[in-house]
């Protein structure tokens, strides 16, 4: 598994020094000697064509050096545009040439197009692969106000140190919440089909500020969002989360409709399912930007302190609509 450090350097410090060249002056019959003569090591074989300098001048398939006759010229049987590998690029660029072309291996090339080296598939797959799934795990647990790499080498007191402090937010947060829900248990009373719904509305929005949190973690990853960024990922995320909002609190509405009969409590429901998930969703934007801005590590921070205040707004809109509308 390589460190994440890794992506960015030159992909030339990964290739393989140990791949077939031929002579663009052979022939068939010449170039199976030669493989003979050499033998083969690596488990993915193309067999890539090279004048007297080294310099790539085509790459010859391995059905035609069997099948083509012993005479023919390999400057005749190979095909002559080969995808290639610069040398200067980094790994994280090189691998998007799997994706793109869908070869086995490249040629590495340096500025003359001479063969330095090989990059075969397996560095795609078995390593690169294995990074991306724990990004995946490292950023969930990020989210949760925890870093992966700080935990693997803490001490139990260390990693007491490292946890707590962001779960007393989420202790915080619930604590408010009880007092939001607290301050309107008339209204709650006065119209029990909320309890049944509360998880539900809660959910989506810890859902949606996840969501947001993760898009704009990855958004910032190696860059230094100004205001005018701020501005257009916030515009972009408003769209989106108007979107959902509506998609959802419809959906939820109609389904509190069905179940209670009554138009105004599936008109408040729903709004307010609107209303929080628009404003989840703008503050998985900008509680990580503000980290950022505050000197603050933005993985650590953003996840725990967006829940809190997203559950904390999702309350507020929930019961204020409901006291205003149904009491």
């Amino acid at each position: 598994m390589l460190p994440d450090d890794d992506l960015q350097r030159p992909v030339g410090e990964f290739s393989s020094r140990d791949f077939p060249t031929l002579d663009v002056s052979l022939t068939i019959g010449e170039a199976i000697a030669s493989v003979r003569a050499h033998g083969l090591r690596d488990k993915i074989i193309y067999f890539y064509v090279v004048d007297s300098e080294g310099r790539l001048e085509g790459v010859l398939p391995t059905r035609r050096l069997l099948t083509d006759p012993e005479e023919t010229l390999v400057s005749e049987a190979m095909i002559q545009h080969v995808v290639a590998i610069p040398d200067h690029v980094t790994l994280e660029l090189a691998c998007e040439f799997f994706v793109l072309h869908k070869f086995l291996a490249f040629p590495i090339v340096d500025s003359e197009r001479r063969i330095v080296g090989l990059l075969d598939v397996s560095v795609f797959t078995g390593e690169v692969l294995d990074l991306a799934e724990r990004k995946q795990m490292d950023d969930l647990f990020q989210a949760l106000g925890v870093r992966v790499a700080e935990l693997q080498v803490a001490s139990a007191w260390g990693g007491f140190r490292l946890r707590f402090p962001w779960l007393l937010t989420t202790i915080v947060g619930g604590t408010l919440c009880a007092v939001v829900v607290g301050a309107f248990a008339q209204t709650l009373e006065t119209k029990i089909v909320l309890a049944f719904f509360l998880t539900l509305v809660l959910g989506l929005g810890e859902s949606v500020s996840a969501q947001s949190v993760a898009v704009t973690l990855q958004a910032m990853h190696g860059a230094n969002p100004t205001f005018a960024w701020l501005l257009r990922a916030t515009k972009k995320e408003f769209a989106t989360a108007t979107l959902l909002g509506l998609s959802c609190g419809t959906l939820v509405g109609t389904i509190v409709g069905l179940w209670s009969g009554d138009a105004r409590a599936a008109a408040t429901v729903g709004t307010s399912i609107l209303l929080a998930m628009v404003t989840a969703c703008l503050l998985g934007v900008i509680i990580p930007a503000a980290s950022r801005a505050l000197h603050l590590d933005p993985k650590i921070a953003a996840g725990p302190l967006t829940l809190a205040l997203a559950d904390l707004c999702t309350l507020l809109f929930y019961f204020g609509l409901a006291t205003w509308w149904l009491t």
